[in-house]
């Protein structure tokens, strides 16, 4: 890997560093996978929750949205590969590819050439995405292409893993100020200590089945609404 390209991934890793939330963070790992890897014409990154069609996250250009929705729509292709778990998966000349024959057709039809998909994962927590780059403009991926790829998906990974670390912690936080809120409302109504009415609020979430943090957003858009009331 010559030198300009190991600056191009060390300033992309410092700029994806950078980010707070999940949504910046994919956008930001596009952007600098674009200019990291010059030779594809578009970068996208795709999720998938089960059973459920993948997701384009973020996307450099409609075309990305565009080959990504055929590959749900056939159940084939490289970036759907690269999330069941698959490192690294290279499809130069891709018209000539025999692995998807329900994608190639249709991804050719609107101008595809080439195309690289790499996992992105972290060992504790499994597969968080896959890195889609498509090549409009050339049939050749190069070697070196292959190389940054993957050692640009390993910084993304861990950019993206720590961008959901923060956002779930203060997903929690949040939640327990709401449901603070909540006991401090029914302690008001209903004349309760905290623990009584710490303990009506998880009674009323189990017997209803109902998230205690949904009931507690209830309670407080209630007692909101009874105030702008009075």
């Amino acid at each position: 890997m010559n030198d300009s390209i190991a600056r191009a991934i060390a300033h992309a890793a410092n700029r994806m560093s950078e980010t707070a939330t999940v949504e910046e963070t994919l956008e930001v790992i596009v952007r600098s996978a674009a200019e990291a890897l010059p030779h594809f014409d578009h970068v996208g990154i795709g999720t998938k929750d089960g059973e459920e069609p993948m997701q384009t996250r973020a996307a450099s250009s409609d075309l990305v949205r565009q080959l990504d929705d055929i590959q749900n729509t056939v159940g084939q292709g490289p970036c759907l590969e690269s999330l069941q778990g698959t490192e690294v998966i290279v499809a130069p000349h891709i018209h000539h590819e025999q692995r998807w024959p329900k994608y190639v057709p249709s991804a050719v039809a609107i101008g595809l050439q080439a195309q690289l998909a790499v996992r992105l994962h972290l060992d504790a927590s499994g597969t968080m995405g896959g890195l889609n780059l498509y090549s409009t403009s050339r049939d050749q991926i190069a070697a070196d292409d292959i190389t940054t790829a993957a050692l640009f998906a390993t910084h993304a990974a861990v950019a993206l893993g720590k961008a959901h670390e923060v956002e779930s912690l203060s997903h929690a936080v949040a939640t327990r100020q709401l449901i603070g809120q909540a006991i401090g409302i029914l302690m008001h109504q209903y004349s309760l200590d905290e623990k009584s009415a710490q303990a009506f609020l998880w009674r009323a979430s189990s017997t209803s089945n109902v998230k205690v943090r949904d009931i507690a957003e209830r309670i407080l858009a209630e007692a909101n609404r009874a105030g702008a009331s009075t």
